[in-house]
């Protein structure tokens, strides 16, 4: 077998795991309003068994709703009515043979009043966190020794629904995590001041849940082993907290970092390199004997089998990437790779249910909507449907997918060399590799399912006719969006496509980039590294509204250190043959900056040609992705999945609705 660590059988405790992958625990939305267990949330983690998983921890549920609620839709087991919802979805996980862990949790000063009905919220001490910037009360003793016994109530309930196992959130800035933490817990009481005092609570959770549920019943951390904020817990902290909670009975460590303080460290943007944190997990490793699951970005499974190989940890957690394809696991033990669908850490997961809307992914469109789109539909009639795809952008190929699998006779046409489309022009070395690889998995479905893909080639009206096609579906994408302004026709003016795929080269220019989004941040470092004496001018757009604040202080950072001139807060006014006027958006002070090119970078606008030709000759013409208006990958990708899923459904409306209109 190619990867004999990754499928060899692990314990933690007495619990024996058919493989070495778990999925983290990583909050949804699916639960119901007040909590409870629904069928969209049993498919959504069937779905990842059904996909081989050795060990799912669902998503962190509540122990606590009066104080601890972390969610507006939080799984709840602070109740017996939960019990009955969480056994249905062990019954659905092991089916499979897939083992099943709740991870419990408890917000403290993590939470906010808007979650608990305006109450105050609570922490070890009146120490607020900053990110949520709400200064929270000071649990009483009393209070908490009432929490130590929710956790361990809400760990019975655990087992009495038939979970495997429970994880103890003691990471991510948490109430557990605030106990164990020198700066967020000021406590003086026995729950406070040394370190075996800050170590008091978890611990009781920890003999409590023993106690209750017996030895053989497994019992995780989730520990954070450094916070990465000032006076918080460090690597050397977080050695000593491994060690004392192995000497308690604890059955593995799930290893982590970071708070809401520095939440980049908690969710990675996609500025980070795969498998960024393993060092921590190793050097925990180095201290105990008990199973350690390392956990942060990781896509590939050579890069997993690596980790297991050097003994750096015994599981690996896979989060966002079994959100992106729940059948990773299943598709590495087949030795089918190429079809796996890699998370690229764009943070639409994250996005979505920040928002409060059910989990979504940009590149899987299912995520979240098992239900609505269970089993493919074949086409029923013996007829050789033939449909034509107008490009080869990850809309137009998620189309194509689809409807070949559906059974279709798909030709796609593509005008450039390659497929992609705006994919390639994400500039930055570490995103544009995760780019590539959905442009590489999209390019082996194409290759797998046989699709009639035709490079360099720009399909006309009469190309298409010819096939007497059943349908076309016209994914022609976008083209660069120029802003309204004085001077944009001079010949000094380029856009991000000149720079990327037409590959114009610059060198000892000063150079204005106007824009925002990652393609523009990409293309104004490249060109500062080329040597160019380079000015961003940041200009919001809709490309720059899905990079979370944290990444914008990252990607602005990088251009800090290529020595980019930066300015923001600022509109473009005009365009003159060796400058830019810019104005001050708060002022409406203008400044003149000297330029002898221009580069704008503000995003796509919608790209198609065909329709109008196309519609007055034939039938059942369709346009999806950035040709439609939309303008983002998410977008393509489940414009394309939706449309070719309920083709038929589409089409015959499209017919109904003209004979209506003909009568």
């Amino acid at each position: 077998m190619q990867y004999e660590n990754i499928f060899s059988e692990g314990k933690i405790g007495d619990l024996t795991l058919k493989n070495r992958i778990v999925m983290p625990p990583m909050g949804t939305n699916l639960a119901g309003v007040e909590g409870e267990v629904t069928d969209h949330l049993i498919a959504y983690y069937e779905e990842r068994a059904k996909g081989g998983t050795g060990l799912i921890i669902v998503e962190f549920t509540c122990i606590d709703s009066e104080y601890g609620k972390g969610f507006v839709r939080q799984l709840r087991l602070d109740d017996d009515r939960f019990i009955p919802g969480i056994f249905r979805l062990a019954n659905a996980v092991h089916k499979y043979g897939t083992k099943i862990f709740v991870q419990i949790h408890h917000a403290g000063r993590q939470s906010n009043s808007s979650l608990i009905h305006g109450k105050q919220i609570v922490a070890p001490s009146s120490v607020p966190c900053a990110a949520v910037g709400e200064e929270p009360r000071e649990l009483t003793t009393a209070e908490v020794k009432e929490l130590v016994h929710k956790f361990v109530q809400s760990a019975v309930r655990c087992k009495r629904a038939g979970m495997d196992g429970v994880e103890v959130h003691g990471a991510h800035g948490y109430l557990v995590n605030q106990f164990l933490s020198p700066e967020a817990n000021l406590r003086t009481d026995e729950y406070g001041g040394c370190f075996e005092n800050r170590m008091r609570f978890l611990e009781e959770i920890i003999v409590g849940i023993k106690e209750e549920c017996g030895e053989d019943f497994p019992v995780t951390v989730r520990l954070n082993v450094d916070d990465f904020t000032e006076g918080g817990i460090d690597l050397e902290l977080g050695k000593a907290i491994s060690t004392y909670l192995e000497n308690l009975g604890v059955d593995g460590l799930h290893i982590s970092c970071g708070t809401y303080d520095s939440m980049e460290k908690v969710i990675e943007s996609p500025l980070y390199e795969q498998g960024w944190r393993v060092y921590l997990a190793e050097a925990i490793k180095k201290e105990v004997s008990i199973p350690v699951m390392t956990v942060g970005s990781i896509r590939e499974p050579q890069f997993v089998e690596t980790i297991l190989a050097e003994g750096k940890a015994d599981f690996v957690a896979i989060g966002r990437g079994l959100i992106a394809d729940p059948d990773w696991v299943n598709k590495t033990i087949e030795e089918r790779e190429g079809e796996i669908r890699k998370c690229i850490n764009c943070l639409h997961c994250i996005h979505s249910v920040s928002a409060n809307l059910h989990i979504r992914c940009t590149i899987n469109a299912r995520a979240g909507r098992e239900l609505e789109f269970k089993e493919l539909h074949p086409l029923t009639s013996n007829e050789n449907r033939h449909v034509v795809i107008v490009g080869g952008g990850p809309g137009g190929m998620e189309a194509a997918r689809i409807l070949t699998l559906k059974g279709y006779n798909v030709t796609l046409f593509e005008k450039e060399n390659k497929l992609g489309g705006q994919l390639h022009l994400v500039t930055d070395p570490v995103y544009r590799k995760k780019m590539t690889w959905h442009i590489d998995y999209l390019s082996h479905e194409m290759k797998r399912l046989n699709v009639d893909v035709r490079l360099n080639t720009e399909a006309a009206v009469e190309d298409i006719i010819a096939f007497n096609p059943y349908a076309v579906l016209l994914a022609t994408g976008g083209r660069p969006r120029l802003p309204q302004v004085a001077g944009i026709d001079l010949d000094r003016v380029y856009t991000y496509e000149d720079i990327k795929l037409r590959e114009l080269v610059f060198s000892n220019n000063k150079i204005t980039v106007v824009g925002s989004g990652m393609t523009c941040h990409g293309t104004a470092r490249r060109l500062a590294e080329a040597g160019n004496d380079v000015t961003y001018v940041e200009i919001p757009t809709k490309a720059s509204k899905r990079i979370g604040a944290d990444t914008r202080l990252r990607l602005l950072g990088k251009l800090q250190q290529a020595n980019v001139n930066i300015v923001t807060e600022h509109k473009l006014e005009k365009i003159l043959l060796n400058s830019v006027i810019v104005e001050d958006l708060a002022s409406g002070i203008q400044s003149e900056l000297e330029s002898e090119y221009v580069i704008v970078a503000m995003g796509v606008e919608a790209y198609n040609p065909l329709e109008n030709l196309l519609k007055g000759c034939m039938e059942n013409v369709f346009v999806l992705g950035d040709a439609a208006g939309y303008g983002s990958l998410g977008d393509a990708t489940r414009e394309g999945f939706e449309k070719a899923y309920v083709f038929e459904s589409i089409v015959t409306n499209c017919r109904e609705k003209k004979v209506l209109q003909t009568v």
